[in-house]
């Protein structure tokens, strides 16, 4: 998982990835802990999977978040993208004090890139044919 996000479970049936689908992401960052459910709106496998945070009286922003692999020659490159769709001044303020990585997220979202870059040349090579 991410940085923050280190589990996440279907919700209301949803046995796998679709537009529509629903699910609960379990986060932390430090002593904080916080989940929030999230609704996949775009999933075009290999190519692009999109979900948006979902809007409560609790967590009252919404953000869409992208992955999309570009390939490149034998090369694969995983762009990780987010969109604040809305969020309240007064909810920002709050969550930049309370969790000062939101501040500026190119850290964490970079290192979450290189986990998941680490992740898919271990299973490459564990595919790759034996002589």
């Amino acid at each position: 998982m991410g940085h923050e996000c280190h589990r996440a479970g279907c919700l209301r049936g949803a046995a796998s990835a679709a537009p529509g689908a629903r699910f609960r992401g379990y986060d932390r960052s430090g002593r904080l802990r916080w989940s929030r459910v999230c609704e996949i709106v775009e999933f075009e496998p290999p190519r692009r999977i999109t979900w948006r945070t979902v809007a409560t009286p609790l967590f009252p922003d919404s953000t869409d978040w992208t992955i999309a692999p570009e390939r490149s020659g034998t090369r694969t490159r995983v762009v990780q993208t987010y969109r604040m769709r809305s969020t309240p001044a007064w909810f920002r303020w709050l969550v930049g004090r309370l969790v000062p990585a939101h501040l500026d997220r190119s850290g964490d979202l970079t290192g979450d890139l290189r986990r998941l870059g680490a992740i898919a040349a271990r299973d490459a090579h564990a595919a790759a044919p034996r002589p």
